[in-house]
This record gives structure tokens, sequence and C-alpha cells, in this order.
């Protein structure tokens, strides 16, 4: 009788990476330390900065500066782009727009980073891809996973921030945009992830098992797409923002993506 041997498809392939992968994602205590993160974050911000709001600081020349905190709720997780708010005001390195949600992507370069970075160092990524498993494969299943995980993370910071604004006392009131509007935001910031996720990626494939050098990569290259989230993703963002981000999204995975894959096939994986 003849033996039949069942084929290794790349969907097989995939579904089998992705199921380790999700397996070590949601088994590692780092995950939830950063889910935990992302969560306390918010509070504490609102938090401190509503105890902080109009206290004045006097510098040694004399110059006094007021500490200025959220008015509402809503302002830590973005701005409204019909408020006439200017590019120069959105450049400005003022406490509440540094302290917001955006800040959460680099929490995210983190995640990722010590994701890819474990692999190479306990030798994982190398016994993998003698094995079985195919470098396109490898990076498919690290992009969907991390983005799954940094999407959580977006997610925990805005329970977090309803939290903290109910703690804080502040305003949930919803000036220029609406709950149809504020689902829209979540939603693209969660997608935005995708982008950063396919960044990070490539800098930690490159860096391999340094992790520090993979982090500084991840932070300095995301730099230039910092301002680009609270553009894409406004407050009164509405379906538009959403497509313009999952079309971002998915361009940056699928080029970003084959640029791992080339890095992988043309370097050591030591």
């Amino acid at each position: 009788m003849e033996k039949k041997f069942e084929k290794f498809t790349f969907g097989k392939r995939l579904d089998s990476m992705l199921n380790v992968d999700f397996r070590r994602m949601f088994t590692i205590p780092f995950f939830y330390i950063m889910v935990g993160i992302s969560l306390v974050v918010p509070i504490l911000i609102l938090v401190m900065t509503t105890m902080m709001d109009g206290s004045v600081t006097v510098d040694p020349n004399g110059n006094e500066t007021i500490m200025q905190g959220f008015d509402f709720v809503w302002q830590i997780l973005g701005s409204v782009s019909s408020s006439g708010q200017d590019s120069s005001a959105m450049m400005s390195m003022d406490l509440v727009s540094m302290c917001n949600i955006n800040m959460m992507y680099f929490a995210v370069a983190v995640l990722v980073c010590v994701f890819v970075s474990d692999d190479f160092r306990s030798g994982y990524s190398k016994n993998l891809f003698t094995v079985r498993a195919n470098k396109t494969d490898y990076v498919i299943s690290k992009t969907l996973v991390t983005f799954v995980g940094g999407a959580m993370m977006i997610l925990a910071f805005v329970i977090g921030a309803l939290i903290g604004g109910k703690i804080s006392g502040l305003s949930f009131e919803m000036q220029g945009f609406n709950w149809a509007n504020l689902l829209a935001c979540v939603i693209s910031k969660m997608i935005l992830v995708s982008i950063f996720v396919a960044i990070f990626l490539v800098m930690s494939v490159i860096a391999k098992q340094r992790l520090w050098l993979s982090i500084l990569l991840s932070l300095g290259v995301g730099m230039f797409l910092f301002n680009i989230a609270p553009m894409v993703s406004p407050l009164d963002a509405n379906a538009l923002h959403v497509i313009l981000s999952l079309a971002g999204g998915t361009l940056f995975c699928v080029g970003l993506g084959a640029v791992s894959n080339l890095i992988l096939k043309k370097t050591s994986l030591v």
C-alpha cells in the first residue's frame, strides 16, 4: 500500500508559526507587564497633571512657568483636527502634547524588540529556520502577533484614561466630535500600530540578539513618524481616517516585511 505524505503548505506553516507565537505572547509575563503599564500610565498622567494644573514654578532667572493640565479626559487621546490648531502648535513640546496616547507607540517598540530578540538570543530562530520554518512565515507571524499585542496596549491605555478621568474628576464632555468619531479615533490608533510594528521588526532583525541596539534603532526611526499619528487619528476621526490608517499599515507591513525577509536571508542568524 502506497504511503502518502501530507504536504506542508504555506498556510499550514503560517498557522503553525502563529500558534507558537501567540502562545508565547500570551504566556510570557513581560507582555502582561507592558499591558499593565499601558493601563496605569494614563491614570497617573491624568491624576498628576490635574493636581498640578495652575501651579507656578520660577526658574533662577525669575521667569515664571504655569503648569497647564488637561481640559477634558479625551485630550489625552488626541486633539480635534478642525480646532484650527496649526502645525507649529502640534510640534510644541508642552506637557499635554507629549503625555498622550501617541507615546505608546514607543512602548510597542520595546515589546517588539524584546519578543524578536529573545528568538535570536536563545537560538530558537536558528533552530526554527534550520528545521522547518520559512523566513517569510516568520516575518508575517511576528508582524501579526506583535500587532495584536501592540493594539491591546493601545486599548489598555484608553481604558486607563477612562479610569484616570473618573478619579481625577476631569470632564468627559465632547467638543467638536461625538462617540462615532471617538471610536474611529481609537480604531485608527490601533491600526497605526501596524506601521510602527513593521518599522520595529526591521530594526529588530538588523540588531538580532542585541536588544539594546534594536531598541535604539526603533526609537530613532520611530521619531520620524511620531507626528503623523495625531494627524491621521484626530478625535474627530471618521471612516476616511480608518481607511487611510489601514492602507498605510498594509503598505508598510508588505513593504517593510519584504525588507525584513531580505535581511534574514542575506545576513547571519547569530
